[in-house]
């Protein structure tokens, strides 16, 4: 919101959305990606089996190896920072100053990924010994410090926008030193030693190569959409950044979190021959996944407008750059469920150190969403390239679905069925409200705080019909535990 209302939607934030998509794309390899769906299971392994001197010597070497690594992507991204642009944002080429200004911030953003990614082992540690607030909560200094940036270092600056970039590379140290009381306190903060021969290191790159595209591919789509909107209108970018913000609000607060939580409790089962135990965790969080997913569905693509309207149209975010942003928002919202899938079905493999299988579904997905990209991006712009990569990301979904029901590590629960049914009626209950009570008002007339109370009012109500619907159609919260405490 601070961003919207400080800057808008042109060519200058079109420029740091670029230099902030690249390391925060190499960020969720990392922070939710093949580092994390690598490392956790490997450390549960000897968390369980080898005791904690033979813990901590892994650890130390693990977190030295990583951080050479580091060092060394994070001195290529900023050398290469021209190259790396010319990549991802091609389009950019036209237009010398937008381009001079994203390589200028995208040699400020980049160190972000050496302490992001540091933050990351340090969270998959935490969540490991579970311990899941504090690293729940670290993100919240990206945003304290995008805000900083935006309100009081941006007008001092000659290019106001840089300030994020800033913003960006202060918050990748707080979010590290957040983190390193906790590990003193549990006497596992690792101390940096090279490692690349230890067992465990080798045996967590084996399974990371591979699944650095395969649990990813969404951000590779994501990145994908944004080289095609390099040669689209000034402002195509933003569009998508802001939308994507809104998607990413439940899929971070919601479907990360629940995948964080359940994949070091699958590696647990599975390292432990739990298999019935496996396979009805899978099964509670499918079900949290449908009961949950699905209104945040329903809510952001009929409340796209309104929501943007009500959130950003304010000073420099104008009425049209709501309508634009609503339009992908849209798109976006429709793949919501797709996108969460993803997050919960892949730990249904890595726990199981299988990294091979996601790569492939994720390379048709990949392929699906460039496809998609070409022939969608002439009618529907930028609201195509977000259409493209919510059906890359359901196709993707249901290739590993299947996957898992095929190889028998996955048995769907009993009351399937009817809990479907009664979840798809309060969606209706729900989908109703919102367009006949909410999506009627004329929302670019009403004052600020005209639209925060009907917003406010109409999504409380329309919680209140979905949770009361199912409620009367006889869902109850043992429905989303039982399973478990049987298969225990």
């Amino acid at each position: 919101m601070v961003v919207a209302v400080a800057f808008g939607a042109d060519a200058a934030t079109d420029a740091f959305f670029v230099a902030f998509k690249i390391p925060n794309f190499l960020r969720r390899l990392f922070a939710e990606g093949a580092f994390s769906q690598a490392f956790v299971p490997v450390m549960a392994e000897y968390k369980e089996q080898r005791g904690l001197v033979a813990l901590k010597e892994f650890l130390d070497r693990t977190a030295g190896s990583l951080a050479l690594v580091l060092i060394a992507v994070t001195a290529l991204g900023m050398l290469g920072a021209p190259w790396v642009i010319l990549a991802f944002a091609p389009g950019f080429a036209r237009s010398g100053p937008q381009y001079e200004l994203a390589v200028e911030m995208l040699r400020i953003t980049f160190p972000y990924l050496f302490f992001i990614s540091s933050t990351a082992l340090a969270s998959g540690i935490l969540n490991t010994m579970g311990r899941f607030a504090l690293p729940a909560l670290t993100p919240v200094w990206l945003n304290l410090s995008l805000i900083a940036a935006a309100l009081w270092l941006a007008p001092e600056l000659p290019q106001p926008v840089t300030a994020l970039a800033w913003g960006v590379f202060a918050a990748g140290v707080l979010q590290l030193l957040f983190q390193f009381p906790s590990l003193g306190r549990l006497g596992l903060l690792p101390r940096l030693r090279y490692g690349f021969h230890d067992p465990g290191v080798c045996k967590i790159l084996k399974l990371m190569l591979p699944g650095l595209f395969g649990v990813s591919v969404t951000q590779i789509n994501l990145l994908v959409d944004t080289l095609f909107a390099s040669f689209l209108p000034a402002g195509s970018i933003s569009w998508l950044y802001y939308s994507d913000r809104l998607v990413e609000f439940p899929l971070g607060v919601f479907g990360i979190a629940l995948a964080t939580v359940i994949l070091p409790n699958l590696s647990k089962d599975w390292a432990g021959g739990r298999r019935e135990l496996f396979s009805a965790t899978l099964d509670v969080a499918l079900r949290w996944v449908v009961m949950i997913g699905l209104p945040a569905t329903v809510g952001l693509v009929i409340l796209a407008k309104p929501i943007l309207t009500t959130l950003f149209q304010y000073r420099s975010f104008t009425a049209h750059d709501a309508h634009m942003a609503s339009l992908s928002l849209m798109a976006y919202g429709g793949g919501l469920l797709g996108f969460i899938l993803v997050k919960i079905l892949v730990p249904g493999f890595t726990s199981r150190q299988d990294t091979k299988t996601p790569v492939r579904f994720g390379v048709y997905a990949m392929l699906a969403n460039i496809a998609l990209n070409l022939s969608l991006i002439w009618h529907l712009a930028h609201a195509g390239l977000a259409l493209s990569t919510s059906l890359a990301a359901c196709l993707n979904a249901g290739l590993l679905l299947r996957r898992l029901y095929r190889e028998k590590v996955y048995r769907p629960g009993s009351g399937w069925g009817a809990f479907l049914l009664r979840v798809f009626l309060a969606n209706i209950v729900l989908g109703s409200w919102l367009y006949f009570g909410l999506v009627s008002q004329d929302w670019s007339a009403m004052l600020g705080r005209e639209r925060w109370l009907w917003l406010g009012l109409g999504i409380g109500a329309g919680m209140a019909a979905y949770g009361g619907s199912l409620w009367l159609t006889g869902i109850r919260p043992r429905h989303l535990v039982t399973v478990v405490a049987k298969s225990a």
